[in-house]
């Protein structure tokens, strides 16, 4: 009874209640829906893998978005960043159907990821040094953004046919697990090292909860701030390859269109607070995979991909009444009245 006491007041205990419950609900009413089979090829194959597959983009950009939402900001952007890093991919390996690159492979790669940076640090002037409003200052980029990767590719959709890209977003040959996954499971180590390891996950929850108190106590708040529209432009860039690689091409119109507010979604399900101060790293890995496992939910269940937002909106607005104050207080006093009324009971049947 303990154990469950405080798993009730878990910052998991949110995500991990959505997430079962859905998946309640596909075992119930989708067929086969945790089946896993390997295919000839020796490839898994099932809805518990595509979940984890199509959550692998979700789960870096929102582990971005985590940092960014904990100092107090939003990063709107990153959905047109996804797009920009896949478009100079594409563009640099370019769309020869002989499947030879017309630059080294490495060389995409790289500059996918500085392109990510470079969007991290002028989203970080902006909001550092400018102090602009990080709803506005990231909004420039957001609307800049896919008419920069329109301009990269001449309006026109260019596919790569050069085939080791395509393992990026596949399967490396002879490895079982889609590479995706494993470059998601990378960023977390990673971030959880940042987070654990150093002082920089103190630092981002302090200019979160006070950026004035944080400067007067020594925190450089400019140089934390710079830190995490960075680290968001670098998850930006690297999802970018993972879908510009999904697909083996660069569609400035629909790559990474709405992934933003999916990784918001996600950290917010999590439990970090939009308003700064406080964020869970697990929290937001539960929260993305949730997010996808509703997004397959619905296909499989026959909902359209036009109703698909309206679903979503539905699930904000749960999560904003379930976190609010107001809420919390309803929720302990009624707990409070639930319990004084068992004693009132138990005293009257002694």
């Amino acid at each position: 009874m303990d154990m469950l006491k405080k798993f009730s007041h878990s910052s998991l205990a949110l995500p991990l209640a959505a997430l079962a419950l859905l998946l309640l609900f596909n075992a119930i009413f989708v067929e086969d829906f945790f089946v896993i089979q390997v295919m000839d090829n020796g490839n898994l194959y099932g809805r518990p893998i595509d979940i984890l597959y199509r959550a692998s983009s979700l789960i870096i950009l929102a582990l971005g978005m985590t940092f960014v939402l904990a100092t107090g900001g939003v990063d709107i952007s990153v959905g047109a960043v996804v797009a920009i890093s896949a478009a100079t991919c594409c563009v640099l390996l370019g769309g020869d159907v002989s499947g030879i690159p017309e630059h080294p492979f490495f060389v995409a790669i790289i500059a996918a990821l500085l392109v990510g940076v470079i969007a991290g640090i002028w989203n970080g002037t902006l909001v550092a040094k400018f102090k602009i409003q990080a709803m506005v200052a990231t909004l420039i980029l957001m609307t800049a953004g896919r008419g920069i990767a329109q301009l990269m590719t001449d309006g026109q959709i260019i596919t790569v046919y050069y085939r080791p890209f395509s393992y990026i977003g596949g399967n490396i040959p002879g490895v079982m697990l889609p590479t995706a996954m494993i470059i998601a499971f990378l960023m977390v180590c990673l971030v959880i090292f940042l987070d654990r390891k150093t002082s920089l996950g103190l630092m981002i929850q302090s200019v979160g909860i006070n950026p004035t108190a944080s400067r007067y106590a020594g925190v450089k708040v400019t140089a934390v701030l710079f830190a995490v529209y960075i680290f968001s432009g670098f998850c930006a860039g690297t999802a970018g390859l993972i879908e510009g690689s999904l697909i083996r091409a660069a569609d400035a119109n629909n790559a990474g269109l709405n992934m933003e507010m999916d990784a918001i979604l996600s950290a917010t399900l999590g439990g970090t607070l939009m308003v700064g101060g406080r964020y869970y790293i697990g929290g937001t890995i539960i929260g993305a995979i949730t997010i996808q496992t509703l997004t397959t939910t619905m296909y499989a269940i026959g909902v359209s991909a036009d109703a698909l937002p309206a679903v979503k909106a539905i699930v904000i607005l749960l999560i904003i009444i379930i976190q609010s104050e107001r809420f919390k207080t309803m929720f302990r006093e009624w707990r409070l009245k639930s319990a004084g009324n068992k004693a009132a009971k138990e005293a009257s049947n002694g």
